[in-house]
């Protein structure tokens, strides 16, 4: 009787098990290549009640190794394949059993272009170009509304603060203007989807890691832009954000696991004090609220420390590469994320793709704190953190523009160039100096021009600086032009549109149309000077010696066995005369120097005097 009433209920187990509702609607990634480091590629499926599916598969070389079943949604399942070296580019037929019922689908198996640019990474031979691409260039108005998402925010220029519809298409349409000015890689702010309500303009509040915003194009567009940078001998450095996404994405709608994003069910905001992570007497409790904690409750904070979302996110940035030919990563809010993760994404990439570069945005107000993030240092382990970052972002000079204003003030004896002295006198601290990014303003800050430009000649010379002081340097998109903007009334107003761009425009920057006389000097200064920064190899590799500021006058030298650069900025709004006797050890008596700008040559002997009219800058190259 016992055994009757077991049979009975497990027929009737078997009967609502093949009755219950079964669907699969979406697999990432989309396909996958034969050849990759990692044997291992995780799929997450997705569909009504997947979970308790079984899966199978029969292709010579590809094996199911395991299968994971979380304790959130019944409506996720994470299959891991076992991929042989030796497996053939194909369609991997996958069956998906749920008692009697089965579905099958084809998943992708390519063969990967071998010949394709891609992954070259960046170094201090590059300068970087920072674009967000809804500000930059309309090149596809039909994009600007886009009904199939379920935010569907069009365009609005009149409002600051939301899309304007820039696009990849309008980037593609001025790829000529990126070369012209002398960059060697662009970094757009994020391109994927965000399916947010306000439309999300800026990116960062990510829906589809797989799939690129339709208002800006899409995955076939992004990866022509590459291909025709790439032919420029311009790189690709792709934004991504790992800490959190967008409120949004299907994860936080219906949460694959318990522990797939910090303070699931109870969110709170973050304290945004990065030095908790360093601070040696700071309670366990505000540490836990700087990386667990929200940024905003529009971007929910993942947990890194969920293997299956790491997982994810890895093989995320590892697609990328291959379906797009991406040559670097630069990784938002990277100390809010569990460091030790992060290493695990840092050392895949690495291993794939041996030339790989990731920056990380460290936003630190100094070199102190900065340094503790790049991979090599003494502090970090000090400090109990061991990241292997390559590229760290120098906040802290943008920090001193700021606070100094090192290129405006008039010079005395503790400030202005004074302060730009003391800042690089502190790149002891970084295990190489020669992988921070430099900058003096980008997306979250306020302009180098805040309102009025400087004057010509003290905007060249934070021109001039920038460009020559070891390190990657990175100039935002309008900087060329004296795009001016401040925080205030939002953030729109530091990310206007470039002048051109856009339909009905009255001046163009790509055209040179009616663009004022000092924009277009600007302009005309700064690719001088970038496109000669791509011969110059005691600027990308060289070693530096600076002297003390004197009288305003700052002076340093650039030197590789090749090469040998001089920079001299007077400081001061008057000019100034310079005996040269105390730079004797940079000069080589009897040696011409050629003015990088203007072609001009002279010497430069430790006898004579120098004459500088005010906030003069030069470049000098030894001609012989």
């Amino acid at each position: 009787m016992r055994f009757s009433r077991i049979a009975a209920f497990s027929s009737l187990l078997t009967v609502c098990l093949s009755a219950a509702p079964f669907s699969i609607d979406r697999i990432d990634p989309p396909e996958w290549w034969t050849g990759m480091a990692s044997r291992s590629l995780q799929l997450q499926v997705h569909g009504d009640d997947i979970r308790s599916a079984d899966v199978s598969v029969a292709y010579p070389g590809v094996t199911v190794d395991s299968i994971v079943r979380l304790d959130g949604s019944p409506d996720w399942l994470y299959v891991y394949l076992d991929i042989s070296p030796d497996a053939a580019p194909g369609k991997i037929p996958l069956k998906f059993s749920f008692g009697k019922k089965t579905l099958r689908r084809s998943f992708p198996l390519l063969r990967r272009d071998l010949d394709r640019k891609g992954a070259q990474g960046f170094s201090s031979t590059d300068l970087l170009y920072l674009v967000m691409p809804d500000r930059f260039s309309d090149g596809d108005p039909e994009n600007n509304n886009v009904e199939s998402l379920r935010f569907p925010v069009g365009a609005d220029r009149t409002d600051p603060n939301t899309r304007h519809g820039g696009d990849l298409k309008g980037i593609l349409d001025h790829t000529d203007y990126l070369d012209s000015l002398g960059v060697t890689a662009v970094w757009f702010t994020p391109v994927l989807e965000n399916d947010m309500p306000g439309g999300s303009y800026h990116g960062y509040a990510t829906t589809d890691y797989y799939r690129i915003d339709p208002r800006l194009g899409t995955n076939a567009l992004y990866a022509t832009l590459v291909d025709s940078l790439h032919s420029r001998g311009i790189k690709t450095v792709m934004d991504m954000i790992f800490n959190h996404c967008g409120s949004e994405h299907p994860w936080r709608l219906d949460p694959p696991a318990s522990d797939w994003f910090n303070m699931q069910d109870d969110w709170q905001q973050t304290n945004y004090r990065l030095s908790t992570l360093t601070d040696p007497y700071a309670s366990g409790y505000d540490r836990r609220l700087t990386t667990d904690g929200w940024f905003v409750r529009e971007m929910p904070d993942l947990n890194q420390r969920q293997p299956q979302l790491m997982d994810y996110l890895i093989q995320n940035s590892i697609w990328w590469v291959e379906k797009a030919g991406i040559d670097a990563v630069r990784m938002d809010t990277y100390p809010y994320a569990d460091w030790r993760a992060m290493n695990r994404w840092i050392r895949a990439l690495k291993t794939q793709y041996p030339d790989f570069t990731i920056v990380g945005e460290c936003w630190l107000p100094d070199a102190g704190a900065e340094a503790v993030w790049q991979k090599g240092t003494h502090s970090g382990a000090t400090a109990g953190i061991d990241s292997e970052l390559p590229v760290v972002m120098d906040f802290g000079m943008v920090l001193k523009n700021r606070d100094m204003r090192p290129f405006r003030d008039q010079t005395d004896a503790w400030n202005g160039l004074n302060t730009l002295y003391d800042h690089l006198a502190l790149d002891f601290l970084y295990p190489d100096p020669m992988r921070v990014l430099r900058f003096l303003d980008n997306h979250d800050t306020e302009r180098f021009v805040v309102s009025d430009p400087p004057s010509p000649e003290a905007w060249r010379q934070a021109m001039a600086f920038l460009l020559t002081v070891p390190g990657i340097p990175q100039i935002y998109y309008g900087t060329e032009i004296l795009m001016s903007g401040t925080r205030e009334g939002g953030d729109g107003n530091i990310r206007k549109d470039m002048p051109g761009g856009f339909p009905g425009d009255s001046s163009s920057v790509f055209s040179g149309k009616l663009l004022s006389a000092e924009c277009s000097d600007a302009l005309a200064y700064l690719s001088t000077v970038a496109r000669w920064r791509r011969t110059s190899d005691a600027v990308a590799h060289g070693s530096m010696k600076h002297f003390l500021p004197d009288n305003g006058v700052y002076i340093y030298e650039r030197r590789s066995s090749s090469d040998q650069v001089i920079v001299i900025l007077n400081g001061r709004d008057e000019e100034v005369t310079v005996p040269l006797g105390r730079y004797a050890e940079v000069l080589v008596p009897g040696a011409i120097w050629r003015d990088v700008v203007t072609s001009a040559t002279l010497s430069l002997e430790p006898s004579e005097e120098l004459h500088l009219s005010p906030r003069q800058s030069m470049i000098l190259q030894r001609a012989k």
